[in-house]
C-alpha cells in the first residue's frame, strides 16, 4: 500500500511538472532564476592558458569588439546576393536569343558596342576591350544585326571607393531601348565590391546579362552562361607585346610547385591576417606572390616595415 501511494505521488508531481513545462513559461523562468541566484553569479574570467604565447592569433581583440552593426550577417550576405543575381539559373538556352544570331546565316554573330557619353570616364584596360571588339571582323555599327551587345560604360571597377566607379548604373542601362532585361547583352567587371566585406555587389542588376568577371564566385557563376576571365592590370597589352620569359615546356611540369599572385595586401580587416603569413612563401623562383600596400585612402596610417619594399617589387 505505501509503494502504492510512493507511485502516486510520484506521478501527481511529474504531471504537474509536465503542465509547468508547456504551459508556463513565465513560471518556468521564475524558477531558473530562483536557481541561478541561488548558485551565486560569479563572473569567470577567460582561462589564462599556459601556453598563450605559442598559440596564433588571427584576430586582434578590436577586430573582434566592432559593431556589429556594420559586420554583414550570413543571412544579410544572401539576400544581398539574392538581389544582385536573381537570375542565378540562366542559361543560353534559357536566357539567350539565339534568333538574332541567324539573320545573316554564317555571318550572323555581331556585335555591338553603345556609343561612349561624352561625360563618361573610361578606363585604359576597358578602352583595350572596346577597341579590340571594334577592330575584329565580329563588330557592327547597326544594332539591328547585333547578335551580342556590350555597354559603353566602362564597369571593370565596381568598389564605391574606387575613383573608376560609375554610379547610378543601373538606371542608365535600364533606360536603353535595346537592354531587355540583359538578354543578349555581355558585361565584363574585375573588381566589386567594398570594404571591409568586399560582396560582389556590382551596384546593378545584371539580369539576363552574361558576365564575364574575374575571381568570380563559384555560388554565383552560371555554367555554360558566365564566363570566367583572368584579372589583368592595365598594362596588359592590347594586343602581342614582348616575348615571354617561357624558353621550354616541360609536360608534365617537373617542378613541384608553380604558384603566382599579384594583388592587394589588407593591412588591417578581413583577409589581412591571411596574407600577411603566406609572404613567407615568395621565392621569386616557382612561388611568387607579389602585394601591394596601396589599397584605400588611409593605407599609410597602417603601413608596416615591409609596405616600401613590397609596393616596389610590385611595381617592378
Amino acid at each position: 500500500m505505501q509503494a502504492r501511494k510512493k507511485y502516486v505521488l510520484l506521478g501527481l508531481c511529474a504531471c504537474c511538472w509536465l503542465v509547468l513545462f508547456y504551459c508556463g513559461g513565465g513560471a518556468q523562468l521564475r524558477v531558473l532564476r530562483l536557481l541561478t541566484r541561488q548558485r551565486g553569479e560569479v563572473m569567470r574570467p577567460w582561462p589564462n592558458w599556459t601556453d598563450r604565447a605559442f598559440l596564433p592569433r588571427y584576430a586582434h581583440l578590436d577586430e573582434l569588439q566592432t559593431d556589429p552593426g556594420t559586420i554583414e550577417s550570413p543571412r544579410q550576405r544572401r539576400q544581398a546576393w539574392s538581389t544582385i543575381y536573381k537570375d542565378s539559373r540562366c542559361r543560353m538556352e534559357t536566357c539567350f536569343d539565339f534568333s538574332r544570331c541567324r539573320r545573316r546565316g554564317r555571318e550572323g554573330f555581331r556585335v555591338y558596342i553603345y556609343p561612349t557619353e561624352k561625360n563618361d570616364h573610361v578606363s585604359e584596360s576597358y578602352r583595350k576591350i572596346l577597341t579590340s571588339i571594334g577592330e575584329s571582323r565580329y563588330f557592327t555599327t547597326d544594332p539591328r544585326e547585333a547578335c551580342l551587345f556590350v555597354l559603353g560604360i566602362d564597369t571593370l571597377d565596381r568598389d564605391q571607393l574606387s575613383g573608376q566607379f560609375v554610379p547610378n548604373l543601373d538606371e542608365r542601362i535600364k533606360g536603353y531601348p535595346l537592354w531587355n532585361d540583359g538578354r543578349n547583352h555581355l558585361i565584363f567587371n574585375l573588381y566589386s565590391g567594398t570594404w571591409p566585406n568586399y560582396t560582389e555587389d556590382l551596384g546593378f542588376n545584371i539580369g539576363q546579362a552574361i558576365l564575364a568577371k574575374a575571381s568570380l564566385n563559384t555560388e554565383h557563376f552560371r555554367p555554360g552562361f558566365d564566363v570566367s576571365i583572368p584579372l589583368f592590370s592595365k598594362e596588359h597589352p592590347q594586343k602581342g607585346g614582348e616575348r615571354g620569359w617561357l624558353v621550354r615546356n616541360a609536360t608534365p611540369p617537373r617542378r613541384k610547385y608553380l604558384l603566382m599572385f599579384k594583388g592587394k595586401r589588407y593591412l588591417t580587416g578581413i583577409g589581412s591576417d591571411t596574407r600577411n603569413a603566406l609572404h613567407h612563401i615568395h621565392n621569386g623562383k616557382d612561388i611568387v606572390s607579389l602585394t601591394t600596400c596601396r589599397h584605400g585612402k588611409d593605407w599609410e596610417k597602417h603601413k608596416d616595415a615591409r609596405c616600401d619594399h613590397d609596393n616596389q617589387e610590385y611595381e617592378r
